[in-house]
């Protein structure tokens, strides 16, 4: 997930330059709602994760970024263009076009680490293993996004295909999450009855 998020994110300043240019209040915008909308994820993720996990809602929750990606990847250039037709301060434009765009999918993307540590966790001596073990995964993830996206990815295709690329990928990846459900194992289950 960190390489679909960072791919949106760096993609999210190309989308922007034509109408608020590519300074730092751009940028800023940007990596704020992206900030913001990874740490509700976060919370929400969390808590859904308490509700009998398994793959079958895990896959649920990227189907739901594939589907709110896509209006991003449909609609980007008009909705920019509308923003800019009402607020042209780049400073408060770039946010609000950041917040239409990306706010509501990055949040929906945030939601996939925490819920991936409670799928993962097998006993409470293994939690900070695994979650360390997800954090290095996703940020590695991100990293290799950020170095594909800004080196290869904007070289070799558009705009446009690239953002379609990311929404058919969580797409796939949440198709064969809900094929192959992964229950809790029984010794889990019996805990959550308890509680």
């Amino acid at each position: 997930m960190g390489f679909s998020i960072m791919t949106v994110e760096l993609l999210g300043g190309k989308i922007l330059s034509p109408y608020f240019g590519g300074s730092v209040y751009v940028w800023g915008s940007i990596i704020t709602v992206f900030m913001l909308a990874l740490s509700i994820g976060y919370l929400l993720g969390g808590k859904l994760s308490l509700k009998e996990p398994n793959t079958r809602k895990y896959g649920v929750i990227f189907i739901a970024a594939s589907l709110t990606t896509l209006p991003l990847d449909i609609w980007h250039s008009e909705l920019s263009d509308w923003v800019f037709m009402q607020i042209e301060d780049p400073r408060y434009g770039s946010l609000v076009s950041s917040v239409i765009l990306f706010l509501i999918p990055t949040t929906i993307m945030g939601m996939v680490a925490p819920y991936s540590v409670r799928l993962l966790v097998a006993n409470a001596e293994s939690s900070g293993q695994t979650a360390g073990f997800l954090y290095f995964v996703s940020t590695l993830g991100s990293a290799l996004g950020t170095i594909m996206t800004s080196f290869y990815l904007v070289l070799w295709f558009e705009l446009d295909s690239i953002l379609y690329g990311v929404t058919i990928v969580l797409a796939i990846v949440g198709i064969i999450a809900m094929l192959f459900p992964k229950p809790l194992p029984k010794a889990e289950k019996a805990e959550l009855i308890n509680e």
